[in-house]
């Protein structure tokens, strides 16, 4: 399967976001990706006030996306905002394309470093996966990438790709950090993680005016036993490359860690 992952710098304004969306998600089809994935807050970065932005999933933006997918031939993920509850909003994936129309909702919210996204943002409460030709994938938003029960799940669940959008904030050592957990936690899965984050704006001459978490790039694409077989710097591009499906078995048969997993401790 060949994937693209478009490490962009977004912007606030959802007209030229989904510009974007249409012109990498064109690039990523003629060279023949099967799966685009975009990152979270693809619709509009984080700093600004997410709730007049957002829409239902059956409301304008998301239907473009649905027509650039249908368009272009892929399944195409991207990160929207969507109507939550108490005036917050849901910090949504839209999952569309090639047969599959489905959502997941960020379950794990960042309120760390600072930064409270449960003031504007509700949590979801359902894990998500969908076939693509026959290929499980899991889906995970930023922060979800701290909780390894969650790929667990997934993993269990059949998942062997783990698609993860992200908005990293930037820090000393949070690119470390980054790179870490997404490596642990294809090792946790013995899964391909697809990893991609909103570039880093300051390598557009926008640096961030705020503490929200307005990524900072290192998008990666991680093999099942850990390796960074391909990534990007700071600087918005597209990562394309094909994952051999049978590393996932290779894997799980070399690391068996999930059949090896103690589910009876109390």
């Amino acid at each position: 399967m060949r994937i693209a992952l478009s490490q962009l710098a977004g912007g606030t304004e959802p007209a030229e976001n989904l510009r974007l969306v249409a012109e990498q998600t064109e690039l990523a089809a003629a060279r023949g990706a099967d799966l685009v994935v975009f990152p979270e807050a693809t619709m509009a970065r984080f700093g600004v006030p997410l709730a007049p932005l957002a829409e239902p999933l059956d409301g304008p933006w998301a239907n473009a996306v649905r027509e650039i997918a249908r368009r272009t031939g892929v399944l195409l993920v991207a990160g929207m905002f969507t109507p939550g509850d108490r005036g917050r909003v849901r910090n949504t994936l839209l999952i569309t394309g090639r047969g599959v129309d489905t959502h997941y909702d960020k379950l794990h919210l960042f309120d760390a470093f600072d930064f409270a996204e449960s003031a504007t943002v509700a949590p979801g409460d359902r894990v998500v996966t969908a076939s693509l030709d026959g290929l499980t994938l899991g889906f995970a938003t930023c922060y979800d990438v701290r909780f390894p029960e969650l790929f667990d799940r997934l993993a269990r669940r059949g998942a062997r790709v783990m698609v993860l959008p992200a908005s990293w904030g930037a820090g000393p050592g949070k690119a470390e950090q980054w790179e870490v957990l997404v490596r642990a936690r294809a090792l946790d899965s013995t899964s391909w993680v697809l990893a991609v984050g909103q570039a880093d704006p300051a390598t557009v001459g926008d640096p961030p005016a705020t503490s929200a978490p307005t990524g900072i790039g290192h998008s990666m694409v991680v093999s099942p036993l850990g390796e960074v077989v391909a990534r990007l710097d700071g600087a918005p591009g597209l990562l394309v490359a094909d994952l051999d499906e049978a590393a996932t078995d290779s894997a799980r048969a070399t690391l068996p860690v999930l059949r090896n997993r103690r589910t009876d401790l109390g």
